[in-house]
């Protein structure tokens, strides 16, 4: 199978938003993500969402769920902007919505695994953030949610092609990008960054989607693509990966990803990488449930 060429990619990416798949609500929340909170009509906000039924019910799916923190229950939109801010709901919707953008393929990575990873790295993102003193967590936890959103569009318009690069990378155990890179001539940072400029996301999130499996041409936000950078490999290794085990030996704080974020925050070289690691095992179960609860709702 010969590579794609990237003027092929560029061509198909531009008739995305023919795709049924793509939600019509994912774009004007999108437009919300490069609004301070302060700026954001929660009014608004709260209609687009509630307009929709199966978004709303996602919503307070997560409001609802230990891992965002909520003291009570709500049962509304509005309850959950009241209860725990339009930051986090804008978080939430964002989720659901990309959940629900993602195509359902025959065979090769599973959508609730990809979901599972990314939902893991977003809270894994936001924690590691809050625990070091960076600036956002939020921007984190976007970062971490968005960074491989080049999966689907190589699951919407290369199927043939990622399934294989997929089914080499589990055979073989290799990291994902490498077999990408075989057989499509590029990998899902490359082809993510084309889709963000093509939704105008925020200059963060456009980093942390080029850049997060190629770190030392990260210049704009090191620190934010770092965070990003080291809770997915924390993901993909302790259980919530791709749906395969990759043959290599991991020490976090061994990683550049680590190093720079010491470098660019000094008040984390005393920080334990192990005990966070562990907290975040706690928390493996309460994501399965959330994602398969999110699956189920679609």
């Amino acid at each position: 199978m010969s590579p794609l060429q990237f003027t092929q990619i560029q061509r198909r990416i531009a008739e995305l938003d023919r795709i049924p798949t793509v939600p019509a609500l994912l774009m004007p929340l999108l437009k919300f993500l490069g609004q301070p909170a302060e700026d954001v009509d929660v009014n608004r906000m709260v209609g687009l969402i509630a307009h929709d039924k199966s978004l709303s019910a996602q919503c307070l799916q997560m409001a609802n769920s230990p891992l965002f923190g909520m003291r009570q229950r709500v049962d509304s939109v509005r309850g959950a902007v009241i209860a725990v801010g339009i930051r986090r709901v804008r978080e939430m919707a964002t989720t659901c919505c990309l959940v629900r953008a993602l195509p359902r393929p025959g065979g090769g990575i599973r959508p609730d695994s990809l979901w599972r990873h990314s939902l893991g790295c977003a809270l894994a993102s936001r924690h590691l953030a809050t625990k070091i003193g960076f600036k956002d967590p939020e921007q984190a936890y976007l970062g971490g949610l968005l960074h491989d959103v080049g999966l689907i569009v190589e699951l919407t318009l290369f199927p043939k092609e990622f399934d294989a690069a997929f089914r080499m990378a589990a055979e073989q155990g290799r990291i994902l990008t490498e077999a990408e890179r075989e057989i499509l001539g590029t990998d899902h940072s490359v082809i993510g960054s084309v889709l963000a400029d093509k939704w105008s996301l925020p200059p963060e999130m456009k980093e942390v989607i080029r850049f997060h499996h190629d770190l030392e041409n990260s210049c704009k936000n090191r620190t934010l693509v770092s965070i990003v950078h080291l809770s997915d490999l924390l993901c993909r290794f302790r259980g919530l990966g791709y749906g395969y085990a990759e043959f290599r030996q991991l020490d976090l704080t061994d990683e550049p990803s680590w190093q720079y974020i010491a470098e660019d925050l000094p008040q984390v070289r005393n920080f334990d990488l192990a005990r966070f690691t562990l907290e975040m095992d706690d928390c493996l179960e309460e994501i399965e449930q959330l994602v398969t609860s999110l699956f189920n709702i679609q």
